[in-house]
Formats: C-alpha cells, structure tokens, sequence
C-alpha cells in the first residue's frame, strides 16, 4: 500500500501562531484563559486544558489574561475587556485582521458588504462587526441572489464582495461569477479574494491528490471549516473519501483500507501533526 500525505497538510501559520503563543501566556501567566476555542481542533483543546488554560464562552467569566483565539472576536469585546480591565492577548489570524481592515475601511466608504462564509463561524461574527448594517453573509450559492434583492432595496451604489478566510474556493467564484452577472451596471462592484493562500493551496492539492488514490482520508476537527471544504472537494474527486479527527475512527473503514493500493492524506489548518501522524503509523500496520 503506497500513503501520500499532502505538503500542505496540517497547522497553518496562524493557527501555529495561536496555539504557540497560548503555551507561551500560560508559562508567563498565573491563570490564563481563552475565550472560545482557540482553534476547532478537540485534541487541540484538551492538550491546553491539561495544561492549565480555562476556556471560557463569555468575557464576563475572564478572571486573568485572557486569549483572543485565531478566529477573532467582534469588536464589542475588546470593548467590554477594557470596561472590566481584562488584560487581551490578541492572537487573531493576521489574515483575518486583514480583513477586519478592509470592511471597516469599506463600510466607512458607503459600500454594502457581500461576506461569503458560514453565518455561525466566529470568524465572520468577528467581521461583521466591523461593518455597519449594510452587509449580508452569503453561505451558498442561492443566497447570492437574496443578497443583490437587500442591495437593491438598501439603495446602494456601491457593493464590497469578500470571503471568510477558509470558504471553498469554488464555492467563491461562482458566486462572484453570479454576481457579475446579475449585478446592475450602475453599480459600482468591488471583488476581494480574501481566502488565504494557504487554504487556496490545500484545497488545489486536496483536488489533486484525490484524482491519485484509492481511498481520501481528511483529518481534522469535526467543527473545523476549513476541514469540511477539504471534504467536500474529495469527496468530488476520488470515490472513497473519509472524513475523521483521530485514527480509532478508521477502524470502521478497515476492508477499505486492506484493498486499496494508494491512500491520499490531507489535514486542516487546525489539525496537530501528531494526529497525522497516528493515521500513518495506523495504515502502516495494516
């Protein structure tokens, strides 16, 4: 049995940078807590928690340093940390600052914003707050078309299009080619491919490496974005695509895996490399 693992496989910058700077706080700190999962990862979580890291739901619970996690928060936390003197860590995805940026900027301009992502990620909670209430989140396809009916009944001239860090690429250009289409041409339109690189690239290689193999297998956090997209796109391309957080979970799939000559392997951002590596060591018994 031949196992390629994906190049991209794995945590991404900003969430090495998050869970890094976690362990960090809790060195330097007497009690530290994070508010939210700081990546939708549970084996993640449960390493921190064994090392002393509180998760919390509510600012209102912070008693010490507390986490801002990758996915950022709305802005009407920082404000409500400084009301109680909560000192914020702030380990926000630069990439998702980025774009806190630019709806901000946006919306001060007068454009309404199109956000292409899921309306419960906290990333895009985090986002819209940065607009005003001229926005809309478009989670598929035919949302586009309710989204240009509230542009056109806000009166409008001026439409912002962007995306949650970690939305299917795919998904994303045929939205924006609807739009294109569909959009009045005295309106002024302006497009912003904000999924990161590196999702762009982890989907791309997903999409290749599962045209190769036998069987797909996606690791990752079951309430991981990112991971879902990953999915999605092998499940498209190779006929046996499975989707799991640890190895135990491929004991269920084991005639499978005993008569395929080539299994592909793709991780998301949030996925450590330990995980990863278990599901190697796992197939190589096999």
């Amino acid at each position: 049995m031949e196992i390629l693992v994906g190049k991209t496989a794995g945590f991404c910058y900003g969430v090495k940078r998050a869970v890094d700077g976690a362990k960090n706080e809790n060195k330097n700190s007497k009690k530290v807590y994070c508010l939210g999962e700081i990546v939708h990862n549970k084996q993640v979580i449960n390493d921190l928690e064994e090392q002393g890291i509180k998760f919390i739901e509510n600012i209102e619970d912070a008693k010490g340093t507390t986490i801002i996690r990758a996915h950022g928060v709305p802005k009407e936390i920082y404000e409500e940390a400084k009301k109680r003197n909560i000192e914020l860590k702030d380990y926000t995805c630069p990439n998702v600052l980025r774009i806190h940026k630019i709806v901000e900027d946006y919306s001060q301009k007068g454009y309404f914003v199109f956000l292409c992502g899921s309306s419960k990620h906290p990333e895009n909670l985090g986002t819209i707050s940065h607009c005003n209430k001229n926005s809309y989140i478009i989670e598929k396809e035919d949302d586009t078309f309710k989204a240009l009916e509230k542009l056109e009944k806000s009166g409008i001239k001026k439409l912002l299009v962007i995306s949650q860090t970690t939305y299917s690429l795919e998904k994303f250009y045929i939205i924006k080619e609807i739009i294109e289409n569909e959009l009045p041409k005295n309106i002024e339109l302006v497009i912003k491919n904000t999924i990161c690189a590196t999702t762009e690239q982890r989907q791309i290689e997903t999409k290749e490496l599962s045209k190769k193999v036998d069987i797909m297998i996606i690791i990752g956090g079951k309430n991981s974005s990112n991971t879902k997209k990953l999915y999605e796109v092998a499940i498209e391309n190779c006929k046996k695509a499975l989707c799991i957080e640890t190895y135990k979970e491929l004991e269920n799939s084991q005639n499978d895996i005993k008569n395929a000559n080539t299994i592909g392997i793709m991780a998301g951002a949030s996925t450590p490399q330990k995980s990863i590596e278990e599901v190697v060591e796992y197939l190589n018994k096999e």
